[in-house]
This record gives C-alpha cells, structure tokens and sequence, in this order.
C-alpha cells in the first residue's frame, strides 16, 4: 500500500519536491516536509489525494546507496538492502500507527530472509541509529 524512496535532499529542495509532489497528485505540504527532513528520523509520509496509497519519503545526506536495476522494462536504482532496512527500522521507532510498524517489520524480515545482507554492517549501522534493540528482535522473529 506505500512506496519507500530514498532522497538526497537539502534544506533547500523542500520547497520544489512540495510543489512536484502536489503535481503528482499527493498531499505535500512543505512545512510537513521540513519538520520531517529535520527530525532525528527524516522520513515523510505522504498521501495520494485519490488512493489509499502513501509514499515514504526518506531523506538521506550524501550520496545515496544504490543499485541498478529495472522496474516495468526500464532502468532504475534500488536502495541498498541494508540502507533500505536502516530507514523502516528508523520508520518503525517513530511510528505511532501500529498497522504501518507492523508492515515495516514484515518487510524487514521478507529483507532478511531473501536478500544478500551485510548483517555486521546492518548491525553496526542500527547500534549508531539507536534501532539495533528492533533489528535483533526481528532476526530473532
């Protein structure tokens, strides 16, 4: 029901990803962003004005991790398995929707199981985002 991506964004892209996603047809509004690119967690949800649809939006610094590969035929790039499990158990501490934590947590676990993953970068990684408590409790799941 939600798409995850991951944005290298400043401070100062706010204003025109608010403005592209509200051409997309999401609710973007920019204040929402900024309070969201600021917090310890810097992930945004938004919604589609006419779906049941959201879109996380993970905002990242530097340059991002990513692969190549294709959607639908076309050429695009994947977030890193281990970056990609660091943002939803970023997503799942600062959840207060149950429902979303528990979607974030099957599909941590779906990585886990199905995926090639660094589990000693993964764990280093989550000890310095405060995450690493969730990270062992759904390896352990």
């Amino acid at each position: 029901m939600d798409v995850d991506v991951a944005v290298a964004a400043t401070r100062d892209d706010l204003a025109t990803l608010g403005k592209a996603l509200k051409m997309a047809g999401l609710v973007a509004e920019e204040q929402r962003l900024e309070s969201a690119w600021k917090s310890q967690y810097r992930i945004a949800t938004v919604e589609d004005e006419k779906s049941p649809h959201t879109l996380d939006i993970i905002f990242m610094d530097g340059t991002l991790e990513r692969k190549a590969g294709l959607v639908l035929g076309l050429p695009s790039f994947y977030q890193a398995p281990e970056s990609l499990v660091l943002a939803k158990l970023r997503m799942i501490k600062a959840t207060l929707n149950m429902e979303k934590a528990a979607t974030d947590r099957e599909d941590i676990k779906a990585i886990l199981k199905h995926t090639r993953v660094d589990l000693r970068d993964l764990r280093k990684r989550a000890q310095v985002q405060s995450t690493s408590e969730i990270l062992e409790h759904l390896m352990r799941e």
